[in-house]
């Protein structure tokens, strides 16, 4: 983040190259140089100005060349070598040493940069390399020199650029280059930039023309050997963080890759070439039995005619076929079933027998439940939400927070031109609106504390906020821009960042990739956009400090939405943020959604009262007798229904808020509507079943049919219950908060709903029937209407009233009996595992990550800042490689941290990152590290005479031993502590740019209670490549961690990575295993648990099975949606196995346990042996296909009214939320899943439980008793006409 401050390399050049032109020996008067020659000069002296502000200019004399006094030798010896001229040789030192100090680190560069200027102005023979070609009258009336070439070889160009390229300065972490060269990327471009005439560079024009590129008559140009970086003489040899060559190479990284197969992930190309090979092979298969079925038929055809014709006797077969209900009707008993059912059965009695005391209970123990939520918080902390306590990332963001302070807060704004064709941003009139909007930010008071900018800044210096604008250029004040020459002083100081006149007030250098965007080819002035950051001082959550910083931020805020306006007059568009602004805007999304979840209630509350009523009520009747409608409708219980769902989220909610546990957004947004989802199902499984059991027993007492209802469909809903209960309880194993506490609320309100359903709706249901039967109205229990034809209202089989309504008819009548034919099976078959096998081809393009922009609401004032900061930021985050108990006071492991002694590791931290960011494709690592403990070094040594002073005296001067770049005679123990607390309050200024206190102030800990004192911590910072993408983020952090491990094994040492985004990139190194480990494990559950209540492992894999068919190509939708896998997917494909299950356990537990009075019906629907004809064999395939078509007709109705249309109702709202997140998260995969589980539940799950179904076991509730037998008769002597005669099913 810091730049360190120092004068313009330019004008140290310009007054260097002045100085040197100023030590000419007085020769003989001439004109140009008209003589090329050996001992004579071609400029000398000081003649006189431009103008009256301009500098001295030299005189052209082609004179010959004379020797120095010895005093002026000697000091010209000293700066340049061998090679002499005099004159003021001070200022020379002078102005050289302020150009040493951004390029000592590397002695080649140094000694090349020194050779090139001294030669030029030294050389007895400058005559043979240097040609004046432009000169003018001064004011003093003499002539000056304004223009000049300066011949040098291409091959010391070359070598001059080379050594000085790849050279860093101090804590900037940025290129010395970038200051001497003006960021030049060949030595062309590097001469150009040193003799171009400008402000504050060089005081006349000196070209740099190459040798080949024309004639120079008599001129030969210079050719020294330059010092390469490398150097053999360890005199002149660099570090390895300015000079690559000397790196050690580091070990290759082995990319994880996915596999491929040409553009296929291999996963993709297996399933493709095994679903290719199965196809042709069911094919063959298909053909080859469609073959031999015609040969049998012709061998038997000729048979036949040789014997007696077989029995064909319409009768006959109708008897057979009559009887097949009962032939293929289970016999066995299965223990588990039993006693659930006797459990229900009982439970149901003793609710519908005692409904008010069971209702009181109920609602007491609720609001008992609820009181927890007095405890009740709400996490919006995404760090919290994201990232478990106990992980490595959370462990690591503590020790920086603790040790180094939370990080800055950023207020970040863009200002684009995207309206206007010419595209550039950068105006006289933009700048003087801008300078006037940073004024208001400035001085603007917060609302509550009367707050300004100062008071909530971060201020290292003391002389200035951190503010990263372009207005820093010009000092923070528009008086200083000039109108004719702000665009010249816009780019000077663009490229020379460094400059004295170009600095901010907080001394630091502004780069241009920090303060501007959407550069064209270089140029500045091109740009679309400016980039203004503020930075504020940050503290622990919920503390004073952040209130305050806070409170600012309402303030700058509103600064900011009234810029937006004036922006837009302008023809501009800006775009910001505050660090509180995410939050703030999360939250706006979810009251947002909260409207939608209301809304939600209401579509499930109508659409349960309108349903649960048509089960009593047909369009005969309410013609017959519109009273009945009053008698007949279930709006109280779709109201009772809608609250039972509504007090087991509260108890749910309530509980665990009592335990500690803190409700996340998710938990907010999901719950109301899973809870909704399986509540509305069980309420119409119930419904229906006692309205079949009012069909079959109306002569019973209410409290014996609800016991009957609930004894059938109980252990239905306990093996929905009990499998997504579990599924969801296997998030709590996971660290991740928003996933854990979301599984832990979840599971607890589906099990409290399932509980209040068996016990407090059936209790209302008993009320309701009661009420039904004794004609009362529904909602006004205390009005009777006395017209309502009580006996239809209650099964008794009064005109117009009919047990099936049109879908159960069509189920049993059309579609049941087509479903299970041969062929369509065959069909089924393939089309479903076409679709697993399409899921699994897919699974490898689902992204990880979750681009935070879809998490706000739409026209959040957060997306268009988002859109610019990936447009136009080209600069990465930071990131920071702290160092954890590693006692640097010792020269071991000083060695170990280093990289720019001579004794420092190859591989030491420093080092290795320096070499990763030689290869930033792969480590994400761009610039050079700022190493305090270098830097620190760098500050101690005599030569910077300015930097460390005690007592009026330079330190280490003259110490024994000396200060020397082998670490030898560097500070240890307490010496070490002692300077280095001194250098940490030192500043950065133009004479000493090593200072500590700017850039290092919080960069390291020091511990003065142990003996000797110690540093226990320390961060060395760098900085990512720009990061476009969340796979960008989440590879880096994974490059990070790698490079980090990296260090710490070859050093011995304790390193970790931090950047304030890799927290919430922490999950996706683990999220994939996490994802295949709790699908798996539920998966598992499933099995076992179905395999328990169902009394049969071969249902229980079937329907397994089928669940994962399910998420699996909910999965494959995902890839295709673009929906990615982050946490709260993964918190969804939880719910799709929990919701996968209740759709399939319905139909399964029907074709375990069938109803033998549905099965009875096959007799008179089944016409030819082709349809559901089977022997007596109880496990034969006909036995199969009769019980599937039983669960098919008893519960498939039911699946599809009161599961399927109920669920999607509930999610077809949420397509009308703001919320990106809510529309791609859960709208888009709780489609997808209604979807394919009512496709699969309905349609494969049947058919594959025809084929390989297990053994099914006798119905308790269908005891087949005289009273029930003559129910089902006086039921079937009432069925209408045309079902007794239907020759088509």
């Amino acid at each position: 983040m810091w730049r360190i401050s120092m004068r313009a390399p330019q004008l140290v050049f310009g007054v260097a190259i002045f100085t040197l032109l100023s030590l000419q020996v007085i020769a003989k008067d001439g004109k140009w140089t008209d003589i090329h020659e050996a001992g004579r000069c071609a400029i000398r002296g000081q003649c006189g100005k431009k103008s009256f502000f301009g500098s001295e200019l030299p005189c052209p004399d082609n004179g010959k060349a004379e020797d120095p006094d010895k005093e002026t030798r000697e000091k010209l010896v000293a700066i340049c070598g061998n090679s002499w001229e005099e004159g003021a040789v001070e200022d020379l030192r002078t102005n050289l040493k302020r150009a040493e100090r951004i390029i000592s680190s590397c002695p080649a560069c140094k000694e090349n940069f020194f050779n090139l200027f001294c030669t030029f102005t030294c050389s007895p023979d400058q005559s043979q390399f240097v040609n004046v070609t432009a000169s003018q009258e001064a004011s003093s009336g003499k002539l000056i020199v304004t223009e000049l070439d300066n011949l040098w070889s291409d091959n010391y160009g070359k070598g001059f650029y080379d050594s000085c390229k790849d050279v860093t300065f101090g804590a900037t972490g940025g290129k010395a280059m970038d200051f001497i060269g003006g960021g030049a990327k060949n030595y062309t471009s590097f001469m150009k930039f040193l003799g171009d005439e400008k402000f504050l560079g060089s005081p006349f024009q000196i070209n740099f023309p190459r040798p080949a590129a024309k004639a120079f008559k008599n001129m030969i140009p210079e050719d020294p050997t330059a010092k390469a970086c490398n150097d053999t003489d360890e005199a002149y040899r660099c570090a390895c963080v300015d000079c690559p060559g000397l790196c050690p190479e580091l070990s290759p990284v082995a990319q994880q890759q996915d596999c491929h197969v040409g553009a296929l992930p291999c996963l993709s190309f297996a399933v493709i070439i095994v679903y290719c090979v199965s196809l042709l092979l069911l094919v063959a298969a298909i053909s080859g039995h469609i073959a031999y079925q015609k040969h049998s038929q012709r061998k038997s055809e000729r048979l036949q005619l040789l014997q007696d014709a077989a029995i064909s006797d319409d009768e006959d077969e109708e008897d057979i076929v009559h009887h097949a209900g009962i032939l293929e009707r289970p016999q066995k008993q299965y223990k588990v079933n039993t006693i659930c059912d006797t459990a229900f059965r009982n439970l149901g009695g003793m609710c519908a027998r005692y409904p008010f005391i069971t209702i009181f209970t109920s609602v007491i123990i609720v609001i008992g439940l609820s009181i927890g939520w007095v405890s009740f918080e709400v996490e919006t902390d995404p760090v919290r939400l994201w990232v478990s306590p106990t992980s490595a990332a959370a462990k690591e963001k503590d020790f920086f927070d603790n040790n180094f302070g939370p990080f800055y807060r950023a207020e970040q704004a863009f200002i684009v031109n995207d309206t206007h064709s010419s595209g550039a941003v950068l105006s006289y009139d933009t700048l003087s609106w801008w300078f006037d909007i940073e004024t208001q930010v400035q001085h603007r008071l917060s609302p509550q504390k009367g707050l300004k900018l100062d008071d909530v800044c971060f201020n290292p210096t003391g002389e200035g906020c951190v503010v990263q604008s372009l207005t820093g250029y010009f000092g923070g004040d528009f008086s200083n821009v000039n109108q004719n020459t702000w665009k010249k002083d816009l780019e000077y100081c663009t490229q020379s960042p460094g400059s004295q006149e170009c600095l901010p007030d907080f001394q630091q250098p502004l780069s241009p990739n920090i303060t501007l965007g959407g550069i064209e080819d270089g140029d500045v002035l091109s740009a679309k956009a400016m980039i203004v950051t503020w930075v504020v001082n940050n503290f622990p959550q919920g503390s004073d400090g952040e209130q305050r910083a806070m409170d600012w931020e309402e303030g700058f805020k509103n600064v900011m939405l009234n810029a937006q306006r004036e922006a837009r007059e302008r023809g501009l568009r800006l775009s910001f943020t505050a660090e509180s602004s995410v939050e703030q805007e999360l939250n706006k999304s979810t009251n947002t959604d909260a409207k939608i979840v209301v809304v939600s209630y209401i579509i499930m509350f109508l659409y349960a009262s309108l349903a649960l009523g048509s089960t009593t009520l047909s369009v005969r009747s309410i013609v017959h007798n519109p009273a009945n409608v009053l008698v007949a409708s279930k709006f109280t219980l779709g109201v009772i229904g809608i609250l039972i769902v509504l007090m087991s989220v509260s108890a749910s909610v309530g509980l665990f808020s009592a335990c500690g546990i803190k409700v996340t957004l998710i938990i907010a947004e999901v719950i109301p509507f899973l809870v909704l989802a399986v509540g509305v199902d069980n309420i119409f499984l119930i419904v229906h079943e006692f309205e079949r059991v009012n069909i079959s027993n109306p002569d019973d007492e209410v409290e014996v049919r609800i016991a009957k209802a609930l004894g059938r469909m109980g252990p239905s809903i306990l093996l929905s219950a009990l499998t997504e209960t579990v599924a969801f309880a296997l998030g709590a194993a996971v660290g991740m908060p928003a996933v854990k506490n979301f599984a832990v609320y979840a599971a607890g309100a589906v099990l409290i709903n399932a509980l209040l359903q068996v016990t407090m709706f059936v209790s209302v249901l008993a009320l309701n029937q009661k009420r039904v039967e004794d004609s009362r109205a529904d909602c006004f229990p205390f009005i009777k209407i006395k017209r309502a034809d009580v006996s239809s209202a209650h099964g008794a089989g009064a005109y117009g009233y009919d047990d099936e309504g049109p879908l159960q008819r069509f189920i049993r009548k059309v579609y049941a009996p087509n479903l299970l034919n041969r062929k369509v099976k065959v069909g089924v078959i393939v089309l479903f595992v076409s679709l697993f096998a399409a899921g699994l081809a897919l699974i490898p393009e689902v992204a990880l990550g979750l681009d935070q922009r879809i998490a706000f609401p739409r026209g959040s004032y957060l997306i268009p800042y988002f859109n610019d900061l990936d447009a136009y930021f080209n600069t990465g985050p930071p990131v920071y490689f702290v160092v954890k108990d590693v006692p640097v006071t010792e020269r071991q492991h000083q060695r170990e941290l280093c990289a720019r002694y001579s004794t420092c590791h190859s591989y030491s931290l420093t080092n290795v990152l320096e070499q990763e960011s030689k290869r930033r494709e792969i480590s994400y690592i761009s610039g050079s590290t700022a190493s305090w403990l270098d830097d620190f070094f760098t500050w101690l040594n005599p030569n910077n005479k300015a930097c460390c002073v005690e007592n009026g005296k330079t330190c280490f001067k003259g110490r024994d031993p000396p200060w020397n770049t082998t670490l030898y005679g560097m500070p240890k123990g307490e010496e070490f502590i002692h300077y280095l607390t001194k250098w940490l309050h030192s500043p950065t200024n133009e004479d000493c740019p090593f200072g500590g206190a700017a850039p290092y102030s919080n960069a390291l800990v020091i511990d003065p209670t142990t003996h000797p004192p110690s540093v226990p911590a320390s961060h060395f910072r760098t900085s990512h490549t720009p990061l476009r993408s969340q796979s960008d983020f989440i590879s880096a952090y994974a490059s990070a961690r790698r490079i980090a491990s990296t260090i710490s094994e070859d050093q011995n040492i304790s390193v970790f990575p931090y950047s304030k985004p890799y927290i919430f990139f922490d999950q996706y190194s683990t999220i994939i295993r996490l994802t295949g480990t709790l699908l798996g494990a539920a998966l598992a559950i499933i099995l076992v648990l179905t395999s328990l209540l169902l009394g049969s492992i071969i249902t229980a894999a079937v329907v397994t099975l089928t669940v994962a068919m399910i998420v699996i190509d909910v999965i494959g939708t995902m890839a295709l949606a673009h929906v990615s896998l982050n946490a709260i997917s993964l918190v969804n494909l939880i719910i799709c196995v929990g919701i996968s299950v209740e759709f399939c356990a319905h139909i399964a537990r029907a074709f375990q346990f069938p109803s033998h009075t549905t099965m009875e019906k096959a007799s008179r629907v089944v016409k030819s042996k082709a349809q559901l004809r089977g022997g007596r064999g109880g496990n034969s395939n006909n036995n199969r296909d009769l019980r599937a078509w039983t669960a098919l007709v008893n519960v498939g109705g039911s699946v599809f009214s009161g599961i399927t249309v109920t669920k999607f109702l509930g999610v077809v709202v949420l397509a009308f939320t703001r919320s990106k997140i809510f529309e791609i998260y859960y709208f888009r995969i709780w489609v997808a899943l209604v979807v394919f589980a009512a496709a699969h539940a309905l349609v494969f799950l049947p058919v594959a439980l025809s084929l390989v179904g297990g053994e099914g076991y006798v119905d308790p509730e269908g005891d087949g008793s005289l009273e029930e037998d003559l129910a089902r008769r006086r039921y079937r002597a009432l069925l209408p006409e045309d079902d007794e005669s239907d020759e088509d099913y």
